[in-house]
């Protein structure tokens, strides 16, 4: 079924370290590879056909090749795709998401989501003078040395890096905390208030499964940030522009002071942003102290395709049909499972979702109870039955405008199918 995806996983092994890009690619025994896609479909090196449920791990909410996104971007392939000048869009689609985020006054065009929080993290510090953060157990905010830290074992415990190559004094300044557990986070600011320059946050969690946020617990993360004015970043790489339009902070209504957008907001091409206050933003080069650069930030193909993806879902207002069809899949799963009596919960929020194969978690402690082997044993028999979700029981599924009720339907099926086979 995949000799070809095989193959090439075996010459790629000798020429990438693990045969892959991104770890989280590098699928035992080997990943399939991907020849093309369209709208809610996914086709490998091998023929194979699949429902696609990772979407490129969230940018996709329009599905594969958009027609009217890949036309604006050939359209402005046609003037050329690099000038290392200011170009007049970058106006237009500032002004776009200053309206969409009432938080934002000033936004900063980056290339990846990894680079707008490590600038986020900067300009916190830069702004307050402080020299600490705090970070959430099990949150992912990019691959750069303060935030590749493991999950602490209390919320006044500092960090333990995560990967080789990052000294221990690297994330000496990173602080940790449980996620949806406002009584540490009160902890431990009120022991090193005057340290603390932020805490960055993923309003929901989307890279140790899903999850979601409890009933009040980010007012609450609000109210203790501001009563201690320690400055509130929230990381919406994922949430931004998926939950709605404004992303979580339109979705939860709570403005934080800072905010990392990507994924969705480059429409399925690299980006990052960072907007913020005004008072906060001016501070970064060159009109502030606090620098940043970068060859490609501002990269005139990315902000097309993101600026007109961001300008369909201002015109189709797709969310609630979005999460319709999420609801729609999940309740099927959620009723086969537990009239099966089956050890699997799932859960949803818009167009989110996620299968556990445990109870659903709260935070990242729970999480890593889930069985992430009998994951991956479910994970390739959805994938020989036409259906491919992330690779991973700590990722995230997306749904797309593209899915349509019977893509939904059949899906259902193969997972009641594969859920019974397990």
């Amino acid at each position: 079924m995949w000799e070809r995806s095989k193959t090439l996983f075996e010459k790629a092994r000798t020429l990438m370290p693990g045969g892959v890009s991104s770890p989280v690619r590098a699928v035992k025994p080997f990943p399939f590879y991907t020849s093309r896609a369209r709208e809610s479909r996914i086709y490998d090196a091998d023929g194979n056909e699949y429902i696609d449920y990772c979407m490129a791990y969230g940018p996709l909410i329009l599905g594969h090749k958009n027609e009217r996104v890949m036309d604006a971007v050939k359209e402005k392939l046609e003037g050329g795709w690099i000038y290392g000048t200011p170009i007049e869009l970058e106006i237009e689609y500032a002004e776009v998401i200053a309206s969409l985020y009432p938080s934002i006054d000033m936004v900063r065009f980056a290339n990846t989501g990894a680079e707008a929080t490590m600038t986020a993290l900067r300009l916190a510090k830069g702004f307050t003078g402080r020299k600490k953060f705090i970070k959430v157990e099990g949150s992912f905010h990019g691959a750069h040395d303060s935030v590749l830290v493991k999950a602490g074992s209390g919320a006044t415990t500092h960090g333990v890096p995560n990967s080789a190559g990052i000294p221990e004094e690297f994330v000496i300044n990173t602080l940790q905390v449980p996620y949806n557990d406002t009584e540490k986070l009160a902890e431990i600011v009120e022991k090193q208030r005057e340290d603390i320059a932020a805490l960055i946050l993923e309003p929901v969690m989307g890279n140790a499964s899903l999850i979601i946020p409890e009933d009040g617990y980010l007012k609450d993360v609000r109210k203790i940030t501001e009563e201690n004015d320690v400055l509130l970043i929230f990381d919406e790489v994922i949430t931004g522009f998926r939950l709605a339009l404004g992303g979580a902070q339109e979705y939860y209504r709570i403005n934080p002071d800072i905010t990392t957008l990507g994924k969705i907001a480059g429409g399925g091409f690299p980006i990052g942003i960072v907007g913020g206050r005004r008072e906060i933003m001016e501070n970064l080069s060159p009109s502030g102290r606090v620098y940043h650069a970068g060859t490609f930030s501002g990269n005139p193909i990315s902000l097309t395709a993101g600026h007109t993806t961001v300008r369909i879902l201002q015109e189709k207002k797709p969310y609630r049909e979005l999460r319709r069809k999420t609801e729609k899949l999940v309740s099927a799963v959620r009723d086969f499972a537990e009239d099966g009596g089956m050890n699997v919960s799932v859960g949803f929020i818009e167009s989110m979702f996620c299968i556990y194969f445990g109870e659903k978690p709260r935070d990242y402690v729970s999480a890593l109870k889930l069985d992430s082997k009998r994951f991956m044993r479910f994970y390739w028999k959805m994938l020989e039955n036409g259906v491919f979700l992330p690779p991973s029981q700590y990722e995230t599924c997306f749904m797309s405008t593209a899915h349509s009720d019977d893509d939904v339907e059949r899906t259902a099926e193969v997972m009641a199918r594969c859920l019974k086979e397990l």
